[in-house]
C-alpha cells in the first residue's frame, strides 16, 4: 500500500472526524473512537469523497485494545505518517471543590494517562519522519474548567516536552490550537452561545493542515 496512513484518536465527531475527512484524499484513515454509529457515519463521509478509512470501535483508555490496534497496524502497513490526538473527556462544568470523582478520574484517565501510554505505543509506528500532533486550549486556570483544564493542560505540556526531545531525532511533534469550533464539547461548555460565528469543524482542520 502506498497511500499514507493518518491515525485518529478521537475521529468520530468534532475536530477529529474534520481532519479525517480533511485528510482522506491523501492518507487511508484509521478512525478511532468509541462511537459505532458516528464512525460509520465519518465513513460514509468518506467514502463518498473518494477516501477510505479503517473504522477502529474502542476507548483509548483501554490499555489492551490500543496496544493491539497499533500492533495491528505494524503488522498491516508497518508505520503510521501522521497521528491527530483528539480524544478528550471534556467534563462538566463544576467549582473545584465540587468537581464529581468520576469525572476528574475519567478526565485523568483520558486526557493524562491514555495520552502518555499513546506516545509510547504510536512512536515507533511514527519513526523519524512522521508527525503527531496535539491540540492546545487555552481554558486551563478559568473558572469551572478546573477537571477538563488542569488535565488537558498535563496532556499538553508532555506533548511539548516530546516535542523538545524529538528535534533532531523525530518524529515531528507539533501543537496546534484550534479556534474556537461549532463542536458538541463547545454546546456543553456554553449552551447558550451564539453559534454562528463559530467554525465549522473541517474547515478549522483544513486551515490547521495547511499551517504544517
Amino acid at each position: 500500500m502506498t497511500q499514507k496512513i493518518a491515525l485518529i484518536t478521537g475521529a468520530s465527531r468534532g475536530l477529529g472526524a474534520g481532519l479525517a475527512e480533511a485528510l482522506c484524499h491523501s492518507h487511508h484513515i484509521v478512525a478511532v473512537a468509541r462511537t459505532t454509529g458516528a464512525l460509520e457515519e465519518l465513513d460514509d463521509r468518506i467514502q463518498a469523497a473518494g477516501g477510505q478509512a479503517t473504522l477502529a470501535p474502542m476507548d483509548i483508555t483501554n490499555a489492551d485494545a490500543m496496544a493491539q490496534l497499533c500492533r495491528s497496524i505494524y503488522d498491516r502497513w508497518g508505520t503510521v505518517d501522521l497521528w491527530a490526538h483528539t480524544a478528550i473527556h471534556a467534563a462538566p462544568l463544576a467549582p473545584a471543590q465540587f468537581i464529581d470523582a468520576k469525572d476528574w478520574d475519567k478526565s485523568v484517565a483520558c486526557n493524562v494517562t491514555a495520552s502518555g501510554r499513546l506516545i509510547t505505543y504510536v512512536a515507533p509506528l511514527l519513526g523519524e519522519d512522521g508527525t503527531a500532533l496535539f491540540f492546545d486550549d487555552p481554558r486551563g486556570g478559568q473558572k469551572f474548567f478546573g477537571a477538563y483544564g488542569a488535565t488537558k493542560a498535563a496532556q499538553i505540556e508532555l506533548a511539548r516536552s516530546w516535542a523538545a526531545e524529538t528535534i533532531k531525532t523525530g518524529p515531528r511533534v507539533q501543537i496546534l490550537e484550534p479556534r474556537p469550533l461549532a463542536s458538541a464539547n463547545r454546546a456543553r461548555f456554553f449552551p447558550g452561545e451564539d453559534r454562528s460565528p463559530l467554525i465549522a469543524p473541517r474547515d478549522e482542520a483544513l486551515r490547521l493542515l495547511a499551517t504544517l
